[in-house]
């Protein structure tokens, strides 16, 4: 499974102006491109809306190599309510610590070295007060699960992730499909996975010809499979293949044909520019 890659986790965004600020100028992200669309996404990436809706993807560096934040904005929709089902993203930055410091940005020590912060729309970030020890800060995106053992199963078994740490007292396991990749950490809680009108999704890449047998294999295990496979075109770039699936505890995951990806998810240097001009 080394040809699969972690990519993005998409937030749904209710102020786009004030959460563009917090990855730009608070965590010290780049806009790595901007697109506009008419109407609702076919895959849902925008949620259960059909109307006018932008993506904005942020990032520490481009696309092919760091894992990078997804921001949907639907136009006209100003909040949407948080759920328990995520539970952060960590990454390692003394200077984004610097930068929240310096904006009076909301931080509370939670660990020797580690603070937390909330994106607009209260979304939890861990920052590590250190130089990352990869290209990418970005470390980890922690979901809530219900049961460690049956989503290990799904996440490990079925969609072949390696599991790096497992913790059964702490109930938590961190998994991936590379070393120098961004990881996927699974902490268990008490009740439900409630996802509420927030919730995301997270989106990997594999090899195209890939995805029927990934959609197969779900079928064969009777797995939800929210999206068959099915074409998404954006205007003016490459038309992906993507199959969304949904975990046991209903995380949605996107997995996303890697050769087109690459040709979409191409830096555009009138990124920021586009977003700033939007209305």
């Amino acid at each position: 499974m080394a040809t699969r890659r972690a990519l993005h986790f998409v937030f749904k965004v209710g102020n786009r102006f004030q959460t563009v600020h917090f990855f730009r100028d608070v965590l010290g992200m780049q806009v790595l491109r901007h697109e506009e669309f008419e109407e609702g996404c076919k895959a849902a990436c925008n949620g259960p809306y059909d109307g006018k809706w932008s993506k904005t993807m942020v990032g520490f560096g481009p696309e092919d190599d760091h894992f990078v934040a997804e921001l949907t904005y639907n136009y006209g929709i100003g909040d949407y309510k948080l759920g328990n089902d995520f539970m952060g993203i960590t990454l390692a930055s003394s200077q984004a610590v610097s930068n929240a410091r310096k904006l009076e940005w909301p931080l509370s020590k939670v660990a020797e070295g580690i603070f937390e912060t909330e994106a607009p729309g209260g979304y939890k970030f861990y920052l590590q007060d250190r130089s990352p020890s990869q290209s990418d800060p970005v470390l980890k995106v922690t979901l809530a699960v219900s049961d460690l053992q049956k989503s290990l199963n799904y996440w490990s078994n079925l969609l072949g992730m390696k599991i790096y740490e497992q913790d059964e007292e702490k109930q938590r396991a961190l998994l991936g499909y590379a070393d120098n990749q961004c990881k996927l950490e699974l902490q268990g809680i008490q009740g439900a996975v409630d996802h509420a009108a927030a919730f995301g999704r997270i989106a990997f890449s594999c090899p195209q010809k890939e995805l029927p047998d990934l959609e197969d294999l779900m079928k064969r295990e009777s797995h939800s499979i929210l999206t068959p496979l099915v074409s998404l075109d954006t205007p003016g770039k490459a038309t992906v293949q993507v199959v969304i699936l949904a975990d046991p505890d209903g995380h949605e995951i996107c997995f996303v044909g890697d050769e087109a990806f690459r040709e979409l998810s191409k830096m555009d240097p009138k990124g920021s520019k586009l977003l700033d001009d939007d209305p």
